[in-house]
């Protein structure tokens, strides 16, 4: 009763995907008697240079045949359908024989061991090497192959078969992880692929809102966009996201537009934030996903490109400074739109958290530490500032008495010895605020799935 996984077999300019790719897998074990009990569709981390936009890797549990055909079935449909001809595709299978019958996400009992759980959740947030996951593999006993790839080399891999990475990844998630979603994925005819995608766009908005909120991030209703329709030259139609199956599946039947060829339905850790790490400003790693809190220590920049910058300090006394503290510019790209507002409405001051991936780059004044954000949680907004205090007697401003002396109303005569705290309207409230549907990274979870420490305001 194997585990099935593949990886790598698609190309950002040439298309395919490898769901589909194990989708045909799928069909094959079953033509070949096999029994397909789950099809797992595995985030890894979106932070990986190499990767195409989605970076997810697909396992099959099976049961009714044996690893050794399961894996020739494998790499035969591999080697049919993957986008190898792109030198940056780097196709990878790996089969372990493990009994799936039981239930493979109880961490106590799986029949995943522990060494590929580990590599699984390190995949989500590490850059990780075929060679590391090669040997976790031997180790364990499984097989693993290389598929029609010369090489797949980019500036730290020069390996064959870096799907192994992901695949192995993908055997380990359901020992791994422990929130899982669905999506249900249909696709059209391959010979149709690079053509533009014949769908109602009226029909897509009308089953998002029959959906929602069990079934998001099918439409971004502010944007007017289909997000479920991808742009890319593959072979999928829509892919229809939620937290049940037989939701998604009533979303996918409500949309009009061409013929599907084909669907399946995955479990997945996509909308899980399963990137996310807790860390400290001034201790994270680059090419990583985490959550951080801090203080706003400046006024955000809107740079050009319209992306907008805020410097944030580690989480102390905070005064709206840096104070010597450990700081980081957290960015709102221009495609998360709306969201840039919200970045925009902070105040130095404001305690935040902030979600998302950090990046490192080094230039002649040293490191530069990046957060690209995902979301932000406000956890204390400023409402005061200093004011030029009033006169009690004529209700007009003061004006400066000298330096170091305070301030005299000119006609009144009384004083006061200084600035007073004088209340600020704010434009954002407190609780969380995310990117838009349309700039939302796979792995990222929707607010409105709910599970958050603060009050939330979802986007949709």
């Amino acid at each position: 009763m194997p585990i099935v996984a593949v990886d790598d077999t698609d190309s950002r300019e040439r298309g395919m995907c490898t769901t589909y790719v194990a989708t045909r897998i799928a069909e094959r074990l079953a033509d070949a008697g096999a029994r397909i009990r789950r099809r797992l569709l595995v985030r890894l981390n979106p932070a990986v240079k190499h990767k195409t936009r989605g970076n997810a890797a697909v396992a099959l549990h099976v049961s009714g045949v044996d690893a050794e055909r399961a894996t020739s079935v494998a790499v035969e449909t591999v080697g049919e359908f993957a986008a190898a001809a792109d030198p940056r595709t780097s196709p990878g299978v790996v089969v372990a024989d493990r009994d799936v019958a039981g239930d493979p996400f109880d961490p106590t009992g799986s029949p995943v061991p522990d060494a590929v759980a580990a590599f699984g959740r390190r995949a989500l947030r590490e850059r990780l090497s075929v060679a590391e996951a090669v040997d976790t593999a031997e180790r364990c006993g499984f097989r693993h192959a290389a598929v029609g790839s010369a090489g797949g080399a980019d500036e730290t891999e020069s390996v064959a078969g870096r799907g192994r990475i992901g695949a192995l990844a993908a055997v380990g998630a359901p020992a791994a992880f422990d929130d899982w979603t669905f999506e249900r994925i249909s696709y059209r005819e391959l010979d149709r692929c690079g053509t533009r995608r014949d769908v109602d766009v009226e029909s897509v908005f009308a089953a998002a809102e029959e959906g929602y909120p069990t079934v998001w991030d099918t439409v971004d209703r502010e944007a007017g966009a289909a997000v479920c329709v991808p742009n890319a030259p593959g072979p999928i139609l829509h892919g229809i996201r939620g937290d049940d199956a037989a939701a998604c599946r009533a979303v996918a039947a409500g949309i009009d537009g061409e013929a599907v060829d084909r669907a399946a339905t995955f479990l997945t850790n996509q909308g899980t934030d399963a990137h996310l790490a807790p860390g400290r400003i001034g201790d994270l790693r680059d090419g990583a996903g985490y959550r951080v809190a801090g203080a706003v220590a400046g006024a955000p920049e809107t740079k050009r490109g319209g992306h907008v910058h805020v410097a944030v300090a580690s989480d102390g006394a905070g005064d709206g400074s840096a104070d010597g503290r450990e700081t980081l510019r957290a960015v709102a790209f221009a495609p998360t739109d709306r969201f840039r507002d919200r970045v925009r409405a902070l105040r130095p001051g404001d305690r935040v958290t902030l979600c998302g991936e950090h990046e490192v780059r080094s230039d002649a004044e040293g490191p530069e530490h990046t957060l690209k954000l995902e979301k932000l949680a406000v956890r204390d907004l400023v409402r005061t500032a200093p004011a030029v205090p009033t006169c009690p007697d004529c209700e007009r401003s003061m004006s400066s008495a000298g330096r170091d002396q305070g301030y005299r109303c000119r006609d009144c005569g009384t004083s006061a010895p200084g600035k007073v705290e004088a209340p600020v309207e704010r434009d954002i409230e407190t609780g969380w605020y995310e990117v838009p549907p349309s700039a939302r990274r796979h792995v990222a979870k929707p607010l409105v799935r709910g599970g958050f420490d603060a009050p939330t305001h979802p986007e949709r």
